[in-house]
């Protein structure tokens, strides 16, 4: 861990000047206490770092917490073994999931289906409470649960140490979930310029506790929040009842583990009731359990929490960008993106050279670098990956 300033700590070992900087100009807001946590993967963002843990006394700002709000992780262990694979055609399994969740931007499920409709319905009752209506941001919320995305949400069969079989993803609040947060970005811009706060960024502007703005950005977060988390409880069934039709056998879960690394909790830390925006880190409570996944066609991690304070309690979200989509794009071929992905069965497109694993910081080092923050429980490696586009 590096002091770069009196409000900015950084656990990175790779990162560049311009993410610093940006850090350093997040960290010089007079609410932030007592400092920003810079997460091994940290890479630049929109307004605030990717990769950065931001405590806040009474103020919020919504860029800060991130437009895809509560996405997060979710693994389930089963009781197959690699052996059960054995001969089998994994084409076939991944073909079927692809099948069983829409993936993509914009692509949705064309009905409510069984284990979607008590979800929907827990929201419908959550929204109501919080006094909004979903559909003034998303008419079609519904159909969103479910749903993957696209970019570097995956689903993913994987095996740890002992060649167990795990199920592993990554998704958020889809299009709901932006839509909330870009409302509230922009109300708390607005709010600035009514004001006459100077921001050093406009996507710092924030919102103050106590405000209506502030109530309701809070009440509509958790909700979009919940929605993420009862996204992938859905998708991850999904991918259970596929993985059992196809091995001809029920699953059987021996551990599920969700967390979000996009989100804000009210918490204590350094003797004040702070808000802790996680903007791509996941909460490391000392024994808590958390998923860190790498890139795609590398390693991904089962850990549990070390509950360091002056990391927030805290810990990286995944292996972080080197490269941005459209650099990657002109530096990498569809040639080395088969080359990474040898042994792994994916969808073989150029749509996804943006996520070849060398567009990313290497997954040993940030794990490395995060030796104080989390242990490792196990270590998972893909055989199956499924994208979006």
């Amino acid at each position: 861990m590096q002091k770069l300033t009196e409000r900015l700590v950084s656990w990175a070992s790779l990162i560049d000047d311009k993410t610093i900087e940006q850090a350093r100009t997040s960290s010089t807001m007079p609410f932030i206490h007592p400092h920003l946590a810079l997460m091994p993967d940290a890479h630049l963002g929109l307004g605030a770092t990717v990769g950065s843990v931001i405590p806040t006394l009474g103020a919020i700002m919504p860029a800060a917490v991130g437009v895809d709000i509560g996405c997060g992780m979710i693994a389930v262990k089963t009781q197959f073994h690699a052996s059960d694979l054995d001969g089998r055609d994994l084409a076939e399994l991944r073909q079927q999931i692809e099948r069983a969740i829409p993936l993509s931007a914009g692509r949705d499920n064309r009905k409510i289906v069984a284990t979607a409709e008590p979800r929907v319905a827990e929201l419908e009752a959550l929204a109501e409470k919080a006094g909004f209506d979903p559909t003034t941001y998303a008419g079609h919320w519904r159909q969103q649960l479910g749903s993957l995305g696209s970019g570097n949400h995956f689903i993913e069969i994987s095996l740890d140490e002992n060649d167990d079989v795990w199920m592993f993803l990554h998704s958020g609040s889809r299009g709901v979930g932006n839509r909330i947060a870009q409302h509230h970005i922009k109300v708390a811009q607005r709010l600035a310029k009514q004001w006459w706060i100077e921001l050093p960024h406009p996507d710092l502007a924030y919102l103050v506790e106590g405000t209506p703005e502030f109530t309701r950005y809070i009440r509509e977060l958790r909700w979009a929040q919940h929605f993420a988390l009862l996204n992938r409880e859905e998708m991850m069934d999904r991918v259970a009842n596929q993985l059992g039709r196809f091995l001809d056998t029920p699953v059987e879960e021996r551990e599920r583990i969700n967390c979000h690394h996009n989100f804000t909790e009210s918490e204590r830390h350094f003797g004040k009731q702070v808000w802790v925006s996680r903007k791509g880190a996941i909460m490391a409570d000392a024994g808590r359990p958390g998923l860190i996944p790498g890139s795609m066609g590398t390693a991904s991690y089962v850990v549990e929490g070390r509950g360091n304070p002056l990391s927030l309690n805290s810990s990286p979200h995944g292996a972080g960008r080197e490269y941005s989509r459209s650099a990657a794009r002109k530096t990498f071929t569809r040639e080395q993106l088969r080359e990474a992905m040898a042994g792994i069965e994916y969808r073989d497109t150029d749509a996804f050279i943006d996520e070849i694993p060398q567009a990313y910081k290497p997954i040993d080092r940030v794990m490395a670098d995060a030796a104080d923050l989390v242990t490792v429980r196990h270590t998972l490696r893909q055989i199956v990956n499924v994208k979006g586009d």
